[in-house]
């Protein structure tokens, strides 16, 4: 059983896995760099440690700190939540010698598929079917470029230690292979360590779909339905949705059995999820994410089910309470990534200090967020600001829903997309659900905000006059909540022991 909860991430993840664990009655733990000291994720923990300067290779990526941090709080779980050390087998690996509980699945599962390769090889072996392209490691750019003209072309040249888009290069021509094998090496390497790459074959308009599975430690398996992600910068997924629209009823029955078939053959127990690529009424294997989505909360609203709070139950040896025939899909659900990325610039990522925050309410709303007023938004980080989610009985209702969201939504201070996403809202191409993973590409002036009325800029200088005038972020913070006055009588902000 899990008493307390070191949760291992910042941001509004660790916001969102604190509330499910307090909920449960846990001792939650947080953990924190020199920017984040007074963070929403911070504040929300009964405790918190403080664990190194703002480069995340200095704090959050420090499995060794986090590991000390967890045995001097006295906790009995770690949960990684998505991002930094979730999916690293090594951290889960050292978790589970140090007599600890991981909030996931097995080192043994994450190491089978956190390399792209032996993931796809063991799908295989399990009769799941994936990509036409090999599931070996390519050794020089010349055999590659071969194995390249025997697939054809449009080729993805990809990471066997990838993800996130990192390390990967579509190559529509021969002329084109060496430079785009060069430049996925290079990124690689930057940023898993690992040069090794694969191949296999580029689809032209194929649908990303991904399925929720949760698996016990007593051999259960159920999937939760799946999950439509094809609007996705630089494969950055920007918009979600449950369910995906594309399937049929025959369909969503058998990529929904597929995943499980996936998950039971390599053992999984947690929260998962096997994501596919659809074209055509085919489904292929793409890759296996062994942690908790950022997009969940869309399935959470479908099924009633609360994901965090089932993955600490799993880790806690608890068995699933229902089967497959209990799940039911009720509505539609979809959720917009607030990011930190300015849509005049193509999404690049912006920084600054959030002067004012205005979030949605309302039947059917839900902001999981992990920032507030006076956050600072910096380089270090993931941009991800926070989820703007929305449940409906029908899709129609839904993208209505947040189309109003959106309209009220309000941040200031730092540039965010959320312009974009309200005009994707009223997109014809998305309201008929005509999707792929080439969405943006296709739709270019979707990142192109429009001229500002000159009214909206006055009253935005008036806000900005105003707050300037108010007293600094500091004389505030000192006359915030009586949990903030907790902490600072009772000294829970905590320094780690010494090197």
């Amino acid at each position: 059983m899990i008493h307390s909860l070191l949760v291992a991430n910042r941001g509004e993840i660790a916001v969102r896995i604190i509330r499910s664990a307090q909920e449960r009655g846990i001792r939650t733990i947080a953990v924190y760099s020199d920017p984040d000291r007074l963070a929403p994720h911070v504040l929300a923990a009964d405790e918190a440690y403080h664990i190194g300067p703002a480069p995340s290779s200095e704090s959050y990526l420090r499995a060794e700190r986090l590991i000390e941090v967890a045995k001097v709080a006295g906790v009995d779980a770690i949960h990684p939540g998505y991002g930094f050390l979730a999916e690293r087998s090594s951290f889960a690996k050292a978790v589970e010698d140090g007599g600890l509980i991981f909030v996931g699945p097995s080192s043994e599962v994450i190491e089978v598929m956190g390399d792209k390769i032996q993931a796809r090889r063991y799908m295989q072996d399990a009769g799941i079917p994936i990509i036409p392209g090999i599931t070996k490691p390519l050794s020089t750019v010349e055999a590659a470029l071969g194995i390249a003209q025997e697939i054809g072309f449009p080729v993805l040249v990809k990471a066997a230690a990838g993800g996130g888009g990192k390390g990967m290069r579509t190559v529509e021509r021969a002329d084109q292979f060496n430079a785009a094998f060069e430049a996925a090496q290079r990124e690689a390497f930057s940023a898993f360590g690992d040069r090794t790459l694969y191949l296999e074959r580029a689809l032209k308009r194929p649908r990303h779909i991904e399925v929720q599975i949760l698996g016990d430690m007593q051999g259960s398996v159920v999937h939760l339905g799946e999950r439509e992600c094809s609007i996705q910068r630089r494969h950055q997924k920007l918009v979600e949705e449950a369910p995906a629209i594309a399937l049929s009823s025959a369909e969503r029955e058998s990529i929904g059995q597929t995943a499980v078939q996936a998950a039971t053959a390599i053992g999984y127990t947690g929260a998962g999820t096997v994501e596919f690529l659809y074209e055509d009424g085919n489904y292929y294997f793409l890759e296996m994410n062994t942690r908790i989505q950022v997009e969940h909360p869309v399935t959470e609203l479908v099924t009633g089910l609360d994901l965090v709070d089932w993955q600490i139950r799993i880790a806690s040896g608890e068995a699933l309470n229902f089967t497959q025939e209990d799940v039911r899909i009720s509505g539609h659900a979809i959720e917009c990534r607030i990011t930190a990325e300015d849509p005049q610039m193509g999404l690049l990522p912006s920084t600054g200090t959030v002067t004012r925050l205005e979030v949605p309410t309302g039947t059917g709303v839900r902001w999981d967020g992990g920032i507030r007023e006076g956050s600072y938004i910096s380089e270090h980080y993931d941009p991800l600001l926070g989820k703007l989610i929305v449940h409906a009985s029908t899709r129609a209702a839904a993208i209505q829903r947040m189309a109003r969201a959106l309209d009220e939504f309000l941040l200031l201070g730092v540039e965010n997309c959320a312009s974009f996403q309200r005009r994707v809202m009223d997109e014809p191409d998305f309201v008929e659900g005509r999707l792929s993973i080439r969405y943006l590409e296709e739709h270019p002036e979707l990142l192109n905000d429009a001229p500002v009325d000159p009214e909206v800029i006055r009253l935005i200088a008036i806000a900005g006059a105003l707050l300037e005038a108010k007293e600094d972020q500091r004389t505030r913070l000192s006359r915030t909540t009586p949990k903030m006055s907790r902490w600072q009588s009772e000294g829970i902000l905590r320094e780690p022991p010494r090197e």
